[in-house]
This record gives structure tokens, C-alpha cells and sequence, in this order.
């Protein structure tokens, strides 16, 4: 018994390692997304349900949930978050969560596979990732939809954010530390932003995907520091009680 539990502790401290010492496959960039910005968030909440919601879902949020958070009113919400209808036909309720109505039957058959719900997708990818893998992407005749992406080779997804980037071509330039490919990107045709302009709008995507993961964060982060705050002044008040209730006894 005590050499299978001395086994099971030998796993269990070998697992976390072997995945530290793998890394991440590509080189990711830093985010820097900032969830306090109220105008990022706005602009990311424009442009998923714009270039994302035609595919994907976010359906553990809600509208006004969005519109509060962000400081919207619920017409402000209704005439520029939504874009859907109900299985009545009517307009989306502000209230319902954020489905959309394209079948994930067809979609698995037009992708190879039904597009992952993304209320979560920041908390489990991260923003990093998020981030470099919406300005990989990469024309590449062999692939369906003839672009390919460097963080997630062979994606199904297309570059549905093209019109705003472009189209841009890969080049292998070296290998890094690990192995891995170091590429740069050429862009062949313009998009309507110009590249500072589409970094800027996908750190405002990854912004609000981030948010949506977890809409209380910025919250749930200043009562940590009051809690700690109090815990501070309570030991303080504590060691001076302890003083004085024992200063008789020695």
C-alpha cells in the first residue's frame, strides 16, 4: 500500500512538470488587454457578434447581462448587439442568452466540425493565444478555404476578420530555441484597417472574450483586495490584543 501511494505522489508531481517542460507549441504575443476599458469592451462586443455569431455561440451570457456591464441601454443593445431571431421568427429578446440559429449539423458538415461555444474560450485558451491566433492566418492553396493558421494548423475556421486584415503570406525565416518554425508575415492584399489598426481591434476581441469568461473578474479582483486589507488590519488588532490579555501572565 505505501509503495502504490509513493507511486501515485511520484505521478502526480511528474505530470505538471512534463507539461511545463513541453511549452506551448508556437511563440505566442502578448495580449495586453485591459478588462476595465469600457470602450475596448464595446468594440469587442461589435465585432463578435459582426464577424464571430454568425458560426459561434456564446450561450451562457446574456444580452443585458452585456449591455449592463458595459454601460449600454437595452435599445443601444437591441439595435447594435443583435442581430438574430427566435424559433418564433421574432426579434431576440435583450434578455435571452446568445445563440445563434445556424444548425450545428450544417455546420459540422461546412467545417468538418460544429464551432465551438466561446463564452469560455479566453479561459481556456488564454489571451495570448487568442490573440496570435487571430493575426496568423495565412494563405495556403492546399487547405478548403485556402488559408491555413500558424497556432492552429489545419483549422477548420475560416478567416472570417479577412476583410478587415487581409490576406497575408508566410514565410519560415529560422528555427527557435525549440525547434520550432519562426515565421514572418508578408501582407499580399490590404484590408480596410491597416496592421496597427487590426491589432488594435483583435486585443478589443480578446478583450471581451476575456471578459465574457468570467464577467465579475475586475470585481471579484478589488474585494480580493479589501480582504486582504482587512486581514492586515485584523492581525495587526489581533497581535495587540494578545499583548495586552497576556502582559500578566510572564
Amino acid at each position: 500500500m505505501k509503495k502504490l501511494i509513493s507511486v501515485m505522489m511520484f505521478l502526480a508531481l511528474m505530470v505538471p512538470a512534463a507539461s511545463f517542460a513541453a511549452g506551448p507549441a508556437v511563440k505566442v504575443d502578448k495580449a495586453n488587454v485591459d478588462v476595465t476599458n469600457t470602450a475596448s469592451l464595446q468594440r469587442g462586443a461589435r465585432y463578435f457578434v459582426n464577424y464571430c455569431m454568425g458560426c459561434h455561440e456564446a450561450q451562457y451570457m446574456r444580452y443585458n447581462r452585456i449591455g449592463r456591464d458595459l454601460g449600454l441601454t437595452d435599445d443601444q443593445v437591441r439595435d447594435n448587439l443583435i442581430f438574430t431571431r427566435d424559433e418564433f421568427g421574432d426579434p431576440t429578446r435583450v434578455g435571452a442568452l446568445m445563440k445563434n440559429a445556424y444548425p450545428k449539423r450544417d455546420a459540422a458538415e461546412a467545417f468538418g466540425t460544429a464551432p465551438p461555444d466561446l463564452t469560455l474560450v479566453a479561459r481556456v485558451r488564454g489571451e495570448d493565444w487568442l490573440y496570435t491566433f487571430l493575426r496568423s492566418y495565412y494563405l495556403d492553396e492546399n487547405r478548403p478555404m485556402g488559408v491555413n493558421n500558424t497556432v492552429f494548423p489545419n483549422v477548420g475556421m475560416p478567416h472570417v476578420l479577412w476583410e478587415l486584415q487581409g490576406f497575408q503570406r508566410k514565410e519560415v525565416v529560422g528555427k527557435d530555441a525549440r525547434g520550432h518554425d519562426e515565421v514572418r508575415f508578408e501582407l499580399v492584399q490590404s484590408g480596410s484597417m491597416s496592421p496597427a489598426e487590426y491589432d488594435k481591434a483583435v486585443r478589443d476581441i480578446v478583450a471581451f472574450l476575456s471578459y465574457m469568461g468570467e464577467p465579475i473578474q475586475t470585481e471579484r479582483k478589488m474585494i480580493g483586495i479589501w480582504v486582504m486589507l482587512f486581514l492586515f488590519i485584523f492581525t495587526i488588532i489581533a497581535y495587540l490584543m494578545k499583548k495586552e490579555y497576556w502582559k500578566d501572565v510572564h
